[in-house]
Formats: C-alpha cells, structure tokens, sequence
C-alpha cells in the first residue's frame, strides 16, 4: 500500500522537494507563499531571503549549476514573479534545472481584481520548460514531482509552477512523493561511430566544450575521450576547468589559432552561437555533440550531429578502435601559440601603470585564488577579461551569465555558492555597471552570514558601449557613470567591509584582507577607462 501524506499546500510543495534532493529555498517575502515558509520552518528547511526575487532565482541557479540538482526559488504573486523573469531567462539559456514556485491570486474570484492577480503563465511559458497553475491541493505533490523530472531530462532547463492563495492555504492528502525518475537520452550508435572516425582521422581536429558536459557529469568522460584520440580541448562556461591547466591537451589561448587551423571541429555541450561564430569554421568539418536531439543546431548544418547522454557519447568515442590520424605535431603547434600568448598575458597581468589596467587585478587574483575557489563574473568589459586572464583548475567553480548575458547575477550567485560551498573562496568579478543591479543584496549576505569577496572593476563607463559608439558614431551617449564611485562605502553601510584601490602596487594587500575578513568584503579597483577590452559586437 503507497504512503499516504497529509498537510496543506506548502508541507505536500515540501514533501515532494525534499525528495528531489531540495535542500534549501530562495525567496523574497510575500503572503501568497506563507505556507511554505511555515512547513520549512516546522521542519527546520533553510530559507534564504533577498532583497530583490531577481536575486533569489539567481541564487537557485547558481546550486542547481554546482550542484547539478534542482534549485528552488520562491516568489509571491505579480510583481513577484516578474521580478524573477529575468533569472528564469537567464537559467533558460544556461539550462539549469530551476524551480520558480509563485503564490497566485484567489481562483475563486478570478477576475475580480484581487491583490496582484495576473496570470503568469503567457509571460513565464516562452523562458521555462513547462509552466502550470496546481488547481488541487491534492495535486501538488505529483505537479512538483512532474515539474522536476521535466527540468532535470535534458536539455535541462527551468520549470515554473504557481498555486492559488486557496489552494496553497487548503489541507491535502496525497501519495508520498518519490524522487523524479530522469530518463537517459540514448544515443545513436551509428551517428557516434560517424563522429569518432571522422575525428580519429582529422589531420588539425579540436574540442570545444561547454556547460552541458559538466551539468551531465561528463567531464571525466572528456578527458578520457580527448586523451584516447589525442586532441586539443578548449573550453567555455561551466566547461572551464575540466581539462586543468596543465594538461598537454588544455589549451585556453589559442583558440584563434587552433579555429583558423582546424579541419574538424568538435563542439560538446554549447550551442553554435554568437560565442563560436555561429558554428562557420571557415570550411572545418563541424561535429555538433548535443545532450538532446532539439538541442542540434537549425541554423548551419554540422557534419555529424550526435544526441543523447553525454557521457555515454564521450565514453563510446574514447573507446574507438579505427584508424587514427597522428595529431601530435598539430598539439605541438598549438602549443608553441599558447606558450607565447601566456608570455604576453604574463606581461600585461604584471603591468605597473597607474591608473590600474583591469589585467593587473587578474594577474593579482591569480595569487591568491585557491584552486577550488568560486569565480563569478557578472559584468561585460570587466568580466571578459576574467575569460582571458583567469583559468579554472577545477571543474563546477565557474559562474558568469552565459550567453543570455544577463547582468546582475553576482549577489545571487554569490548566495548559491556560498551556501554550496561553505569553507571555499568565493569570488564576485563585477563590473562598476553591474554593480547598480544587485548590490543591495550584500545585506542579504550579511544578514545571513555570508561572506564573499567582491572585486569591482571600477572605470565609471560602460566600457562595451561607449569606445563602440565612439568607433561607429564619433560621439557616445548614455555610456558614462559617476566616476570613482565608492562602491565600498555602500558595503559597509550595508554591514560588510571595503575599501578602494587606486595603486596597482596595493592591490595584493587588499585582496588578502578581503579574503581574510569573514564579511562580505568590497575591493573597488579604479582602472583605466581608456582601457576596454577589445573584442568584436556580439550584437549580431
């Protein structure tokens, strides 16, 4: 005979996340949700509170991304969860099992202009895997359960339910609530066959891997597949760090080389996008490895496009008997280019000009960073030079936007690490722009006992659009901010600490008392603002 559960609506939500492997909830306090905080309460569940739901869904992100397991977020009705689209977005394109439970208005007097009544779904349904309003008490159990076992099948990706205020405050019964049962996506063997000789006998071939190989455990199936069939492995996103450093097959600074040089290219785990010029390789034959079938690329056509359990895929290339081209003067080539582009990077991380060049801070932060550290970049000028100067040595400790890129992500993510990772550095790369989205959210952390360090990259512009107006028009408007603002003192009036930095001789000791100070700790790095990074529009 099944088990029988009874409670009201928050104590059934609850049942079913605690059996999915929820172990906290994110929120920011409304009454249509009071139910749920009144079953974590009784049964000691953390709840993590915010001062903006946009925040609160980011920090869901950010334990679902490291942790490979459901995020819960929870949000009161209308502005609510609309505050949150943005992070559910974001979680969209970074597919990131995320669950947005919202309160809702009365069902019972629908349309007569209750207290935030809208219906959420037509605005959430565009950017979630599934989106649904539980009418039944009796139903939420098995709508959460079915909630997350649609977030958790690749392509994993947010869900989105909402509850009635009635529904959510009535007494239920239900079944007790098992864990979601996540099929494996197969792969076609022939397909895999396909790929693996193509790649085996590719004379200049090359990896590049994304977020999806580290969000499907694949990333020791990397490593054997690359090692087996000896080719040069790139990464980007939450792929960073699945090869360390000093692996002969990891490469980080060579990719304009390697792409220009390839003739067959293989791209795990990412899609074809901006990021990797919407997969025109110049002529290289493109192996498209995806982790489901709607995840293949409509847009350009790959010469083999393999879908399904990434790990499985990766295992079944590294255990490839064919015949094999020998890559090892191409892997020397490409190193002979890293070698030389580190040398130059060297230089510009060890750069003594006042004011501060935004290299400096990362050459600095790469002295004091443990290799388990958490690095999150939420910024554009700032944080691309986090992707070029900073290299993960461990798999699952970097977090940035993605390619929606969303700013604001930092306190949020912030959070989601932190509870993550209780005793490892965790690190927030902003820049001066995004630090207006969410700073108010150190007093979150502080409140909560959570410290983090906070690098701000400060050059008081908007460093990806003004030098580009100025480029295509002569002139820039709307790019300009309050120059040498004291993003530290905002900090310690919210409770934490901080200080500025103008001198590049003084940012090794700040950075050490940051990352001594058991508070969430602000270093502002004024930099040059002549100083932006320079790489082509993404706008395309």
């Amino acid at each position: 005979m099944t088990e029988q559960i009874e409670g009201h609506g928050g104590e059934l939500a609850l049942a079913a996340l605690r059996a999915a492997g929820v172990n906290e909830m994110f929120t920011l306090s409304g009454g249509h949700v009071f139910p749920l905080y009144d079953a974590a309460y009784k049964t000691e569940f953390p709840i993590y509170d915010v001062r903006h739901e946009q925040s609160a869904v980011f920090a869901a992100e950010a334990v679902a991304k490291l942790q490979r397991r459901p995020g819960l977020a929870v949000l009161t009705a209308g502005p609510g969860v609309t505050n949150g689209i943005s992070g559910l977005t974001s979680a969209h394109f970074n597919a990131s099992p995320v669950l947005v439970i919202g309160g809702r208005a009365p069902a019972f007097r629908w349309g007569s202009g209750s207290l935030q009544e809208i219906d959420h779904l037509p605005l959430v349904s565009p950017v979630t895997k599934k989106a649904a309003t539980v009418f039944a008490t009796d139903e939420i159990p098995a709508a959460v359960r079915d909630a997350l076992t649609t977030a958790l099948t690749p392509h994993r990706g947010p869900v989105f339910l909402d509850l009635p205020l009635e529904v959510f405050f009535s007494t239920g019964e239900a079944d007790a609530p098992a864990a979601p049962d996540v099929p494996v996506v197969e792969y076609d063997p022939e397909e895999v066959a396909r790929a693996a000789t193509l790649i085996a006998g590719a004379v200049r071939p090359v990896i590049i891997a994304g977020s999806d190989v580290y969000a499907a455990d694949a990333v020791a199936a990397l490593r054997e597949a690359a090692e087996a069939l000896q080719v040069p492995v790139f990464t980007n996103g939450m792929g960073r760090g699945a090869l360390p450093p000093q692996h002969p097959l990891a490469f980080a600074k060579a990719r304009r080389t390697a792409l220009r040089g390839a003739d067959v290219i293989v791209v795990i785990g990412t899609p074809l996008d901006f990021r990797l010029s919407f997969g025109d390789f110049d002529g290289a034959q493109v192996v498209h490895i995806v982790d489901a079938p709607g995840q293949r690329a409509t847009h350009v056509e790959a010469t083999v496009s393999p879908a399904g359990d990434l790990r499985l895929i990766l295992s079944a290339l590294a255990d490839h008997r064919g015949d094999r081209e020998d890559h090892s003067g191409w892997v020397a080539d490409l190193r002979a280019a890293e070698d030389a582009a580190r040398a130059r990077d060297a230089e510009e991380m060890a750069a003594e000009t006042d004011p501060i060049r935004p290299a400096r801070i990362y050459g600095e932060l790469r002295r004091v960073l443990a290799a388990d550290a958490v690095t999150i970049g939420d910024g554009g000028d700032f944080v691309s030079y986090a992707g070029r100067y900073l290299e993960p040595s461990v798999p699952g400790t970097w977090l940035d936007p993605g390619p929606y890129g969303c700013l604001g992500t930092g306190m949020g993510y912030a959070m989601g690490a932190r509870v993550t990772y209780p005793d490892r550095q965790i690190c927030v790369l902003m820049g001066d722009g995004a630090a207006g989205f969410s700073l108010m959210d150190v007093e979150s952390l502080v409140r909560q006992k959570l410290p983090v360090v906070i690098v701000v990259g400060n050059n008081g512009i908007w460093g990806l659009e003004k030098h580009p107006m100025r480029a295509m028009y002569g002139y820039d408007v709307a790019a300009d901010l309050q120059p040498e603002l004291r993003y530290d003192e905002v900090v310690r009036a919210l409770g934490g600490a901080g200080e500025t930095v103008a001198k590049a001789a003084d940012l090794g000791p700040a950075l050490n008392r940051a990352f001594d100070a058991g508070v969430p700790y602000l270093v502002n790095v004024l930099t040059d603002p002549a100083d932006a990074y320079p790489r082509s529009s993404t706008l395309a």
